[in-house]
């Protein structure tokens, strides 16, 4: 256990517990603005609550994302002294941006959300919600466009051993960062699709807050199935620049050792190492195709670098496979669900309800298998064909020091994480705030002789019928 691997595993653990808070972040972060937009236009109470409801649950979540990703920014450094040096130079102004342009304009409006609703114009609140959410994707713009220039360095050279920019507008948009801007996007708006329907699945179950969970969860699923079935396009536009700028971390990916054309597509499976090939269910010359719509297709192998230039192949296969399996099983999971709405089963379906609580974390799980193969995949570089990771670390930390960091973040991140799911367990226990409804005052009704007659009995068993269903209108 060098330092070097133990500041990786350091780095990979922080970075990793952040993630874990970000597309929720993102996510509910949407939620949030069609809640207020809804509230906006009706003005009901109910609707007021709801809003306030989801601001709580951004709130709690913005805040653990805020911690954990200053200590991500320490480890710049101290463990990666050497990393900060040599991207110093192309690093300073994403980063500044993100900490003046987006994060203060974050935190700034969330104050509006959480403390002036009834010190503003319904106008200006609303404005405020859509601030917040812009200025959350706008941290996400600056802090992918730093990653894509690590994965694809444009704009720059290296002058003394560290990268000077050239071109502030070719370091900003790299050809990885449009793609990969749009993919991380897309996948935060699905987990927070998915976290308002496990809600509202949570309140299904339990027969409270009935009238938010339904309203709520129909248009989330039909959110989380759109958001997820757009994922494999935009995770195909991805797969076509790496093929294109990062043909290693492509050949990785689906374990192809020799250059050549009529490529197989790897299904599922694993890589014999040895033998130099995958082993599992394959499409025959199916990699070749989607590439590049033709068999004949050339995809760049393995074997077109050293060994000591190539990512760890089986770790790489497995994350990529497995991240593409949890995306499809997201889309099945919505799409069951708009069958079962669309038949005014859904209520009554308690099992798929129950699977949509459990489901919440899916969406985590896939962008953090995504993120494996995107950083894992340009091993052994850093920065992509000019700083290798082993020549990143500092080198006046010792393995004995990271081992005792690394060991107290997992303590304190396990607390915090603790206390973070407590709070939104306390909130989603709580749920929206009670709107008591005014009853009608009012001279009753008269009720003509000839109405009250032996159909009448049948009326309140119809009414509570139409009133107990849900679904789309027929």
């Amino acid at each position: 256990m060098t330092s070097v691997l133990l500041s990786r595993i350091q780095f990979a653990f922080t970075i990793g517990y952040h993630f874990l808070y970000v597309p929720f972040s993102i996510g509910l972060g949407l939620v949030l603005i069609l809640a207020e937009r809804r509230y906006r236009h009706t003005g009901a109470d109910a609707d007021r609550a709801a809003s306030d409801f989801w601001i709580k649950l951004f709130a709690a979540t913005f805040a653990v994302g805020v911690a954990s990703g200053i200590t991500m920014e320490f480890a710049f450094g101290t463990n990666w002294a050497n990393y900060s040096r040599f991207v110093g130079g192309v690093f300073a102004v994403p980063l500044a941006a993100e900490g003046i342009f987006a994060f203060f304009l974050e935190s700034s409006f969330l104050g509006v959300l959480l403390l002036a609703r009834k010190k503003v114009s319904r106008r200006f609140y609303y404005a405020a919600a859509w601030i917040v959410v812009f200025a959350a994707m706008f941290s996400a713009f600056w802090i992918l466009a730093a990653n894509s220039w690590m994965q694809t360095p444009r704009g720059s050279t290296v002058v003394g051993g560290r990268a000077v920019l050239t071109n502030f507008w070719a370091a900003l948009f790299t050809p990885s960062f449009p793609a990969r801007l749009a993919h991380t996007l897309g996948a935060t708006f699905v987990a927070g699709a998915f976290f308002a329907a496990g809600v509202s699945a949570y309140y299904l179950l339990r027969k409270r807050h009935t009238a938010f969970a339904k309203r709520t969860i129909r248009w989330a699923m039909v959110l989380g199935f759109l958001l997820s079935a757009l994922m494999p396009l935009l995770g195909h536009w991805q797969a076509l620049g790496i093929a294109s700028n990062q043909p290693i971390k492509l050949a990785a990916m689906e374990a192809v050792y020799q250059t050549g054309s009529h490529k197989s597509l790897s299904v599922f499976g694993v890589v014999d190492e040895s033998g130099q090939k995958p082993i599992g269910l394959t499409i025959p010359d199916g990699l070749s195709l989607i590439m590049g719509l033709s068999p004949n297709k050339v995809i760049t192998g393995l074997d077109s670098v050293p060994p000591a230039d190539r990512p760890p192949v089986q770790v790489v296969f497995q994350a990529w496979h497995l991240m593409i399996a949890v995306g499809i099983l997201l889309v099945v999971i919505m799409l069951v669900g708009l069958i079962l709405w669309w038949r005014r089963r859904l209520e009554r379906s308690r099992w798929f309800l129950r699977l949509l609580q459990y489901s919440i974390p899916l969406p985590i799980v896939a962008t953090t298998l995504g993120w494996m193969t995107a950083e894992i995949g340009r091993q052994p570089w850093v920065v992509e064909g000019q700083l290798r990771t082993t020549d990143a670390v500092s080198s006046t930390v010792s393995s004995s020091q990271v081992a005792t960091t690394l060991a107290i973040f997992i303590v304190l991140y396990a607390v915090l994480f603790y206390f973070w799911l407590m709070v939104v367990r306390r909130i989603v226990r709580k749920g929206p705030d009670e709107v008591e409804v005014e009853p009608k005052v009012g001279p009753e009704p008269i009720v003509p002789p000839l109405a009250v007659t032996a159909p009448s009995l049948a009326t309140p068993s119809m009414e509570l019928v139409r009133r107990d269903e849900w679904g789309p209108p027929q």
